[in-house]
C-alpha cells in the first residue's frame, strides 16, 4: 500500500514538473475589424440581398452547405469560424488564379457567387455583397502586415464602412477560368509563423480577426 501511494506521489510530482518546463504557447491578435451586415447598403432591400451574399459566401467557407443542400437557417444563424494560414502560404479568395500564386494558394472560400450556388440578386448581378467581404478581409490583412494583393480596386462604388483604398473587386466565372484573376484577393503570410483568421459573426455584426502565435 505504501509503495503504490508513493508511486502515486511520484507521478503527480512528475506531471507537475512536466507542466511547468512546457512552454505556454500563448496568441495575440495582430488586426480586427468589423462592420454591420445591416447597413451595406442603403435601400433595405438591396442591403438585405448583400446580407445574404456574404453569410452565404462565408457558409461556403466554412464548409457547412453544398449547392444540393443550402439552408438558410443555417447560413443566417451566428457563428464563430477560425482557420490557419502556414507562413508562405495564401488565400484567395476564389480558385481563379494569378500565376504567381498557384502554387501557393491552400484556402480558398470555395464559390463562385453565382445562381447554380444560391447566391441572390438585387437585380444587377448575382453575388453581389461578396465585395465587402473580401474587402474586410483586405482591410485586415492589411493592418496585420501580410502580403495583401487585390489587383482590381472597387473604386467604382463606395463600400460603406470601408475606407476606399480597401475596396476590392471580385468576380468569377468557372466557365471562363483563367479571366478573373485580376478579380481576386490574395493574402500571403509573410510572417514566420502560423497566422489564424477568425471570424465572428452575431448580432448582425461580422467580425474579422487574425491572431499569431507568440
Amino acid at each position: 500500500m505504501l509503495t503504490d501511494h508513493l508511486a502515486q506521489i511520484s507521478a503527480v510530482a512528475i506531471m507537475s514538473i512536466s507542466a511547468q518546463l512546457m512552454p505556454i504557447t500563448q496568441t495575440h491578435v495582430i488586426s480586427s475589424h468589423e462592420f454591420s451586415l445591416e447597413k451595406r447598403y442603403e435601400v433595405k432591400s438591396v442591403s438585405d440581398v448583400f446580407k445574404d451574399n456574404i453569410l452565404l459566401n462565408l457558409a461556403y467557407l466554412r464548409g457547412i452547405i453544398s449547392t444540393k443542400d443550402i439552408k438558410w437557417d443555417e447560413v443566417e444563424k451566428p457563428f464563430h469560424y477560425e482557420f490557419k494560414l502556414e507562413p508562405n502560404k495564401t488565400f484567395a479568395f476564389h480558385d481563379d488564379l494569378l500565376d504567381e500564386y498557384k502554387d501557393k494558394v491552400v484556402k480558398t472560400t470555395k464559390a463562385h457567387f453565382n445562381s447554380q450556388e444560391g447566391f441572390k440578386t438585387d437585380g444587377y448581378l448575382f453575388g453581389d455583397g461578396v465585395c465587402h467581404l473580401a474587402s474586410l478581409l483586405y482591410w485586415v490583412a492589411k493592418d496585420a502586415g501580410l502580403d495583401a494583393k487585390a489587383p482590381t480596386n472597387h473604386d467604382f462604388m463606395a463600400i460603406p464602412e470601408i475606407d476606399k483604398q480597401y475596396g476590392v473587386s471580385i468576380y468569377s466565372n468557372p466557365q471562363s477560368k483563367g479571366s478573373n484573376s485580376q478579380q481576386n484577393l490574395y493574402i500571403t503570410n509573410n510572417k514566420g509563423k502560423p497566422v489564424t483568421f477568425k471570424f465572428d459573426y452575431g448580432q448582425d455584426k461580422l467580425k474579422v480577426s487574425i491572431t499569431e502565435t507568440q
